[in-house]
């Protein structure tokens, strides 16, 4: 996928609510006037990609708890240099879980948001405050597969049923605004390809 595609898609994905609708705009606004954008070493904003993990039945989510917010998270990462968002969050899902069973539900754009990241220290280094501009898809995944952790992002990965994957998060932003969107848009139907 090129940054053409992404644009594409974007100008085709049909918002769920006025949050989607705002960052969309925001995401399409920089991506036709900055350069580096998929590379975090923007320091105001840059892609991620990020996934909502279900297992083969649909009953339950993946999740890893995150060592610099301390809350269990969805799985994701930074674009760094890769327009394919998809192939981002599959790649991120294997790394950060030890899964290697993954697939899109839908290679469909499942959600958007653009989410404010505090400064903090990563690897010894601050890390000035910044945008995610953050894309996220609909993924399935073996849940009988083993699952290992990565030390320098997590220390734990569970699976956890659908409606009880809120109760593990400690961020009261990314459950009122981003986890319950998504378990809303299960529940609407918003997920078939």
């Amino acid at each position: 996928m090129s940054r053409q595609n992404l644009i594409d898609q974007l100008q085709t994905y049909q918002s769920f609510n006025e949050q989607e609708e705002a960052d969309r705009k925001v995401m399409l606004d920089l991506l036709e006037t900055t350069k580096d954008i998929f590379y975090r070493t923007n320091l105001l904003a840059h892609f991620t990609a990020s996934a909502w993990v279900l297992n083969k039945a649909h009953t339950h989510v993946l999740m890893a708890f995150h060592n610099i917010f301390q809350s269990y998270a969805w799985l994701g990462g930074h674009a760094d240099g890769e327009e394919d968002l998809l192939s981002v969050a599959l790649r991120e899902v294997q790394e950060e879980s030890g899964i290697h069973t993954v697939k899109p539900i839908t290679e469909d754009i499942f959600s958007l948001e653009t989410i404010v990241v505090s400064g903090h220290e990563k690897k010894g280094k601050y890390v000035p405050s910044h945008l995610h501009l953050n894309v996220s898809y609909l993924l399935e995944a073996d849940d009988t597969e083993s699952l290992h952790i990565k030390q320098d992002e997590n220390s734990a990965v569970n699976w956890f049923p659908i409606d009880q994957v809120l109760d593990v998060v400690c961020e009261p932003w990314m459950v009122e605004r981003i986890y319950k969107k998504l378990n809303q848009k299960l529940k609407e139907g918003k997920c078939e390809s």
